[in-house]
């Protein structure tokens, strides 16, 4: 049982503002990090931009008793992987694109296009990096939303029979 039940609109503003401050966060250069919160921090920011949206926002909203899986939840991951999406695109065209563990910040993408030197980003590596977190957020998303909504609604229950009483897992 999660508190507090949500609408859907709530529940899709709850898990975008959670893949932002994941995102955000993976701006910063891992090597501000001190001893074991230099590997502990990232993978933090990566749970915060991947897994906790969806998942959070299929918990925290309310559902009728019959209702387990409808089309409002089939469509809930992809919504919120798009709205993530195009928050993902004007995050990395401002502040510059999420580092992995031994990256450096090199600044907006805006200004990485038309520098010069070792900063250079090509319009087609920006559009492949983009294209591949597409995929991926629509597909994580989707999943994740389903898996949820199938755990919480039943899904993975189970009724024993005992006698006269019955007994559910």
């Amino acid at each position: 049982m999660l508190f507090n039940k949500v609408s859907y609109r709530r529940g899709i503003i709850e898990g975008v503002i959670i893949y932002a401050i994941g995102r955000l966060g993976a701006l910063i250069t891992p090597a501000v990090f001190p001893d074991w919160m230099f590997v502990a921090v990232p993978l933090l920011f990566l749970v915060f931009q991947y897994i906790l949206p969806p998942v959070w926002a299929a918990r925290r909203m309310t559902s009728t008793k019959r209702e387990r899986i409808s089309k409002r939840f089939w469509l809930l991951g992809p919504r919120i992987a798009a709205i993530c999406l195009g928050l993902d695109i004007v995050i990395s065209l401002c502040c510059g694109l999420p580092l992995t563990m031994f990256e450096v910040q090199q600044g907006p993408v805006l200004l990485r296009l038309f520098a010069r030197g070792a900063s250079h980003l090509t319009l087609t590596g920006y559009l492949f990096y983009e294209l591949r977190t597409a995929v991926f957020l629509f597909v994580f998303y989707t999943i994740a939303v389903v898996c949820t909504r199938l755990a919480g609604g039943g899904f993975l229950r189970f009724t024993m029979p005992a006698g006269g009483n019955r007994v559910t897992l």
